[in-house]
């Protein structure tokens, strides 16, 4: 990640960074009009925050791509069908459920073998994926996915993935949405998501060979005459003989943008220019993130400037193998080999952020309020730590390694303390990003699948 530096930030913000203990927005510097002039004066409240996001680059999400009904259909049941994992027992959509807003309300998810949903959800072996089970919203205006970043389209429009070159060229130029194509080809291959262990041909597979996993599902697919009609349905003119996986993670990738990109939020009324669409205190909570630290991070149509950031969350869970004791996650590190990037995960976009608790790449912190207060004092409140609030099956998993996660917190985070108060105004303007169509997404389940396996329905 290269680090903002003070010669990288725009003049005006330093009236709100140079002090990092704010309590209160501070007077904006003169805005900056569209032709570079400064403008001397703003009119309202509301003028002052639409120019603050200007200076934020905070800005509406692009149209959302046009999706085939025939396509967003082959990837709703696709994503909902258990035929996609190893022992035909987890879906997609199972640590993904539209009930919780497309996450599980599990700090950390239970994959393949689990039983229960939602919450309640248990393992036997008590097995945990290491990493909180993201959102799925507004996925085609990201460029990189995963907490650490794995999967990306870079500027030029090429894909970097863990499957390097078995992502062949052919594959990729199947792909309509971007980055979103390629996540699905990712958990279908990891043991502990999907794949299982043992006692099915996917797993008997060796671990790095993704193209041969791909060709397995494939094989599963074409023994379903509805699913070989709904890919040509999909695909017009193409074979279901000639497709590969890339197929279905992209008729998946169409289904996520099709059903699940949300726009119309009380902020974006407001970006349009309706001043009623905020309450007051939607208001004053918008100035008040856009006049701190939050809005250098939480920035662009997504809230997310999609580089990566160690914010002092502590370690729980199984970790990815890293350290000493191998509990560790070293985050983007693991993707880019470079140490400085050992604790950075991914800005965390903002949009319907009330409803996808826990927090952070672990989930360790179980409410927005405990994770909007967590950013004031961000060094106490890591080694302070109470455990307590998770599941009983992770309080005992905290990794004590608050003082290597603290030498590497981000420096925008020196410094900052607020009150009580200012963490209410931040959490009424965070209430103002969510798209009231999100909060019952019931709708998006389907009534079966044409493998006949049981759909999940919390």
């Amino acid at each position: 990640m290269r680090r903002k530096t003070w010669g990288s930030v725009a003049a005006a913000d330093l009236v709100f960074i140079i002090c990092t203990a704010c309590d209160a927005p501070r007077p904006m510097a003169p805005a900056r009009a569209a032709s570079g002039a400064r403008v001397a004066s703003l009119t309202s409240p509301a003028d002052l925050v639409r120019q603050l996001a200007a200076e934020r680059g905070i800005v509406p999400l692009p149209p959302t791509p046009y999706v085939r009904p025939a396509l967003s259909r082959l990837g709703q049941a696709l994503a909902f069908d258990k035929i996609l994992s190893g022992t035909r027992d987890i879906s997609c959509m199972t640590c993904h459920l539209p009930a919780f807003a497309t996450g599980d309300g599990k700090s950390l998810s239970i994959g393949q073998g689990g039983i229960g949903l939602g919450p309640p959800r248990t393992h036997p072996g008590g097995v945990f994926i290491p990493r909180n089970a993201p959102p799925l919203f507004n996925m085609s205006a990201l460029r990189r996915l995963f907490w650490d970043g794995r999967v990306e389209v870079d500027a030029q429009g090429a894909f970097h993935t863990p499957a390097s070159s078995q992502l062949t060229p052919e594959m990729t130029r199947v792909f309509e949405f971007g980055a979103v194509s390629a996540l699905p080809l990712f958990p279908v291959t990891s043991r502990d998501e999907m794949r299982g262990y043992g006692g099915n041909e996917l797993a008997a597979i060796d671990d790095g060979d993704f193209a041969a996993i791909w060709d397995g599902i494939m094989k599963r697919l074409a023994a379903i005459p509805e699913y070989r009609g709904m890919f040509e349905a999909a695909y017009p003119g193409t074979r279901f003989g000639d497709m590969t996986f890339a197929h279905a993670a992209n008729a998946i990738a169409g289904f996520i943008v099709d059903r699940l990109s949300f726009n119309d939020t009380p902020w974006d009324r407001f970006l349009a220019g309706r001043d009623d669409a905020l309450s007051p205190a939607q208001l004053d909570g918008a100035q008040t993130f856009l006049t701190l630290k939050c809005s250098l991070c939480h920035n662009s149509s997504t809230f997310s400037d999609e580089q990566f950031h160690d914010v002092a969350v502590p370690q729980i869970g199984p970790g990815e193998g890293d350290g000493s004791s191998g509990r560790d996650d070293f985050g983007r590190m693991r993707v880019s080999d470079n140490a400085n990037d050992r604790y950075r995960f991914r800005t965390s976009p903002l949009r319907n952020i009330e409803l996808t608790g826990p927090y952070g790449h672990d989930g360790a912190i179980v409410s927005l309020r405990a994770f909007v207060d967590h950013y004031s004092e961000s060094e106490t409140r890591l080694v302070d730590y109470d455990p307590s609030q998770l599941e009983p099956s992770l309080q005992s998993t905290l990794l004590g390694t608050s003082t290597a996660i603290l030498a590497r917190r981000d420096t925008l985070l020196d410094g900052v303390l607020f009150s009580p108060a200012t963490s209410e105004k931040l959490m009424q303007y965070l209430s103002a990003l969510t798209d009231d169509r999100a909060r019952n997404l019931s709708r998006l389940v389907p009534a079966r699948v044409p493998s006949g396996l049981p759909v999940d329905r919390p």
